[in-house]
């Protein structure tokens, strides 16, 4: 488990990557769709020579059996699943389903990104 000087799981992950958030926001502004975002953190984060992998596939099994597949947007550090949205608001739903993404990847930190509005939205989600 990787935590920070205040002991909090993955906060200083989140913390990169919402400022790679933010300035891909900066630069597109809000308006496109959530691939446009996705590809652009994915930009910001090879610039800062942050580790992450896009698209990965996860298998989803129930009672050891392969029902599916989980495909995030991206994960970074192998530590943090990153969800882009481009929703009216972060809801329960958002976060039920990165929960369940997390429990999956066998990650403990989420974070949720919505670029849908003039400020950038986002809420880190733990398991």
């Amino acid at each position: 488990m990787i935590t920070d000087e205040h002991g909090l799981v993955g906060e200083d992950q989140t913390r990169e990557i919402i400022g790679c958030a933010m300035e891909v926001m900066n630069v597109l502004g809000h308006g496109f769709l959530e691939k446009v975002y996705e590809n652009a953190l994915c930009v910001e984060m090879r610039l800062r020579g942050i580790s992450y992998r896009q698209q990965p596939h996860y298998d989803v099994l129930y009672k050891n059996e392969l029902v599916g597949e989980y495909v995030p947007d991206l994960t970074v550090s192998d530590s943090v699943v990153v969800d882009a949205k481009t929703i009216d608001a972060i809801t329960d739903h958002e976060i039920g389903q990165v929960l369940n993404y997390l429990k999956i990847a066998s990650f403990r930190v989420g974070l949720i990104l919505n670029f849908k509005h003039a400020k950038l939205q986002w809420k880190r989600v733990v398991l």
